[in-house]
């Protein structure tokens, strides 16, 4: 049977409410995704039959949480193809694994003088911990620039290695130009260099296959709820050798094997690396979201996105007053359109197409350094995932012209000066 999305919208639920008396069109899936019935169901199940906290229980309730967080901590390996079990560890959210990097690898391993390199593309989340870090540690960023087109200019990145380099950490997909980096080649520039690598998945995994062998980075980081599954989960995958040499990131409860007054040990992976409860529920239920995806499957996912970001990239074009951030070509990018109206700010852009029941995300996008080199404040981003239509395109380019028809006044005022 092939792809259906109207099919597939059967098991969301939320999209099938109104907004403002018009259906809902779901388009900031960049920020997070809806989630279908059977993960909605199963963190109900969770909580009425199986709610406990997890490890060192001799109850049964306690056992059935600790055994079904522990299998969501393999289906989550086998899922990015992770040697180990051993090497996910269970965070709060991406944002908070790449912090978790920063504490116990950088503090312990980084010396005055070193380099990491970054890129241009980076959310705040892959810049700031390693800006607290840089200033902590008298260590350098550099970065790797974009091109007009929102790739990496990979010829300046190979002259930015040196002796010094000691990480690379980018984005495998941007969340505002849908730029795809070449993973693997820059991966491998930094093998040769002597240096590790995270990789920032958490616009990838959700839309294209992850596969850590091949791939072979030292840390790679994304989040649940981007992909089907609950907030407040986050993974970090590590190269088992580097979590063994890292020191804790928290402390507390479950991340000690002992404790004397002055002193502790650590315990094993991966608890060493999960102070404290953890989000119980989140965990045991994400293997719901990965199985979803599964039974999709990644190819059809990607044809649907192309399909969808195809025409909205033609409705776009053909609208003189809208400027298109990033490549053109649909093939180039992931599922994600940064654009402005010319002479409007973005949050007016995104209150008239939500009144016309389109949601769409405006501002930075927590990127304020790639908006300036942009030469913007802001943008209105459409992101799509599988279950979107173009039935829903078509309404985001009504929306869009009524908007600009709306504006039209201020629109050519902004053109004249």
């Amino acid at each position: 049977m092939g792809f259906d999305a109207l099919e597939i919208r059967r098991d969301f639920p939320i999209l099938f409410r109104q907004v403002h008396g018009k259906p809902l069109v779901y388009f900031d899936n960049a920020a997070t995704t809806q989630k279908p019935k059977s993960l909605i169901a199963a963190l109900g199940s969770f909580y009425e039959n199986h709610n406990g906290n997890i490890h060192r229980g001799a109850h049964t309730l306690s056992d059935e949480a600790t055994t079904l967080v522990e299998e969501a901590r393999q289906k989550t390996a086998d899922f990015i193809n992770a040697p180990k079990p051993e090497t996910i560890i269970f965070t709060r959210n991406a944002t908070e694994a790449i912090n978790l990097v920063t504490h116990s690898w950088g503090r312990k391993f980084l010396r005055p003088g070193d380099e990491i390199i970054l890129t241009e593309l980076e959310h705040h989340s892959n810049l700031v911990p390693w800006q607290i870090l840089a200033k902590e540690k008298s260590v350098k960023l550099r970065f790797i620039p974009i091109g007009a087109d929102g790739d990496l200019d990979l010829v300046e990145a190979r002259k930015l290695f040196s002796e010094k380099t000691k990480l690379v950490s980018f984005t495998a997909a941007s969340n505002v130009l849908g730029t795809l980096p070449p993973v693997e080649e820059i991966i491998s520039l930094a093998k040769k260099n002597g240096a590790k690598t995270l990789v920032d998945a958490s616009q990838w995994t959700p839309h294209f296959k992850t596969d850590v062998r091949a791939w072979d980075p030292d840390f790679l980081v994304f989040s649940a709820h981007k992909m089907l599954g609950p907030t407040g989960l986050g993974v970090l995958y590590g190269r088992e050798s580097l979590l063994e040499e890292m020191d804790p990131f928290l402390g507390g409860g479950d991340m000690i094997e002992t404790v004397e007054l002055e002193t502790f040990t650590p315990n094993v992976l991966p608890a060493k690396f999960e102070a404290g409860t953890p989000a119980i529920a989140e965990a045991a239920v994400f293997p719901e979201a990965l199985k979803y995806l599964s039974k999709i499957g990644f190819s059809a996912i990607d044809e649907q996105e192309q399909t969808l970001l195809k025409r909205a990239l033609e409705i776009l074009k053909n609208e003189p007053e809208v400027d298109i951030y990033g490549s053109l070509l649909p093939q180039n990018r992931g599922g994600v359109i940064s654009f402005n109206l010319k002479g409007l700010h973005p949050h007016d852009v995104g209150t008239a197409l939500d009144l016309e029941g389109v949601a769409v995300r405006t501002g930075h996008h927590c990127c304020q350094p790639l908006m300036r080199r942009l030469g913007v404040g802001g943008t209105v981003r459409a992101s799509f995932y599988f279950y979107n239509t173009i039935d829903e395109v078509e309404v985001f380019g009504r929306a869009l012209r009524k908007t600009i028809a709306f504006f039209k006044p201020k629109l050519k005022t902004a053109g004249a000066k």
